[in-house]
């Protein structure tokens, strides 16, 4: 199930969000797209663990009332994953350069009554801070299906649209309904995908005249207040998926935030 939105965002808006981010890592050769090493991993982990991680988790998996603080019982299982997003440089048509870039790292989480989330961790400095937790499972179970799909292939993802899709040599492969419908059940070659995003998004990154005239941006400059009942460590921003995630790393550090998808253009 595709993750909802409480405060819709504009396509075209979270695209240069998005793009304008920093990524963890950078292409290793070209065409090539680069990994977490095991250190990263493992450093990951242990923030994802930390006994702050699960209180803030305890908070997180109570905040609407399905199970209390108490009783929420949260524990981290699973592998941790690389999660990679549509690369800037990619759209912009430039030779050689990687499909997806690796924006940050996520470690699944489950409390006591069943529900699950996606702790999103990534570097600041010498560092791995968590920035955001997500609701559900999406980035483990894409992975697993990527896998499944294009064995060694990379699965990345297109905020633009919330599209999910593994690539591998001349191929794109679509991993959900949205990537169907971008690229076709079987998929597309690199070349025509390619094309695709560089028409959608060429004119939107940043530095575009799009993006100077101010309708870029994806996130709100502060976060909404949070309703009475809620607790400020788990009700955050407007933000769209990986805008939210990396935009905290500037604006909230470790505080926790909910993950929504982008609205899809008309």
């Amino acid at each position: 199930m595709k993750r909802t939105s409480r405060i819709p965002v504009s396509a075209a808006a979270a695209l240069t969000a998005c793009l304008s981010l920093g990524a963890i890592g950078t292409a290793t050769a070209a065409g090539a797209v680069d990994g977490p090493s095991a250190a990263d991993r493992a450093a990951a982990r242990r923030a994802a663990t930390a006994p702050a991680t699960i209180e803030t988790l305890s908070r997180f998996f109570a905040r609407d009332g399905a199970v209390t603080k108490a009783a929420a019982a949260p524990r981290v299982e699973g592998e941790t994953v690389p999660v990679h997003l549509l690369a800037p440089d990619f759209v912009a048509g430039k030779a050689g350069v990687p499909v997806a870039r690796l924006e940050f790292l996520a470690t699944p989480a489950v409390s006591s009554d069943g529900q699950r989330a996606s702790l999103w961790t990534a570097r600041r400095g010498a560092q791995w801070q968590v920035v955001n937790i997500a609701t559900g499972d999406d980035e483990f179970r894409y992975a697993q299906l990527g896998a499944r799909k294009l064995p060694g292939g990379t699965v990345f993802r297109e905020p633009q649209i919330d599209a999910w899709y593994v690539s591998g040599g001349t191929k794109v492969l679509p991993l959900d309904e949205d990537a169907v419908r971008a690229v076709g059940a079987r998929g597309t070659s690199l070349a025509a995908y390619r094309a695709r995003v560089t028409k959608a998004y060429a004119d939107k990154l940043p530095g575009s005249p799009y993006a100077k005239g101010g309708r870029a941006g994806g996130y709100a400059s502060s976060a909404p207040a949070p309703a009475p009942h809620d607790d400020p460590a788990v009700t955050a921003a407007s933000w769209t998926a990986a805008a939210g995630a990396l935009a905290a790393l500037g604006l909230l550090a470790t505080a926790a935030v909910r993950r929504r998808r982008a609205a899809a253009p008309h």
